[in-house]
């Protein structure tokens, strides 16, 4: 059975540098009916499982370690099993959040996650945060970026761990490369493709200097 890609949304805070503010995050699942992984663990292990239906969980994989998209990780984890996956430079923000908690495996650029017969390639995607990722499925035609590219330009870079310059030599580099039609789903809002944001790439600069 050919892998497929679930959405889900859940509500929670975000937390960094002495300020909080009230976020809706993306979590997706890709897999079939019998296995998956979640990209992006975010405030409610209990509404994920739900959308899991039962299926075994073989991972969780963490685009970046703000809080954001990591609280309900743990929680997750004790519940089926599954390892927790996270680029090791990003484990500075990882313990702010989970002190004692350390991740179960990390992510390096090139690595490839397989489930239900699709791969995922680990893109190191840093500048919005040090040991951000982005996962290009080739097969499934799309590019999970969490909060590196979104709809309309880069995530954000002003708080600590993140550098404009960084982010956009990472979507220049790692994301625009890919081919046009890529599906980009992103850790907050809607999705959008490679195509469609291309052509901005010199906007973004302009407007981030």
């Amino acid at each position: 059975m050919a892998a497929r890609i679930d959405h889900l949304v859940t509500s929670g805070t975000f937390s960094l540098d002495g300020g909080t503010w009230d976020v809706d995050n993306n979590v997706w699942i890709v897999g079939d009916d019998d296995e998956a992984i979640v990209i992006d663990a975010a405030h409610d292990a209990e509404a994920i499982l739900a959308a899991l239906d039962g299926r075994t969980l073989r991972a969780i994989v963490c685009t970046h370690a703000h809080n954001d998209h990591i609280d309900a990780a743990p929680a997750l984890a004790a519940r089926t099993g599954a390892l927790i996956h996270l680029h090791p430079d990003d484990l500075p923000l990882w313990q702010q959040t989970h002190p004692g908690t350390p991740p179960d495996r990390e992510l390096s650029d090139g690595q490839v996650l397989t489930i239900a017969g699709t791969d995922l390639t680990v893109l190191h995607t840093p500048g919005h945060a040090p040991g951000a990722v982005s996962l290009y499925a080739p097969g499934l035609g799309a590019v999970f970026t969490g909060d590196t590219l979104f709809q309309g330009g880069p995530g954000a870079t002003g708080r600590s761990f993140s550098d404009f310059p960084t982010i956009i030599d990472s979507i220049r580099d790692r994301l625009l490369t890919l081919p046009p039609e890529t599906v980009v789903h992103t850790g907050h809002g809607d999705t959008t493709t490679i195509g469609t944001e291309a052509p901005h790439l010199a906007e973004w600069i302009k407007r981030g200097h």
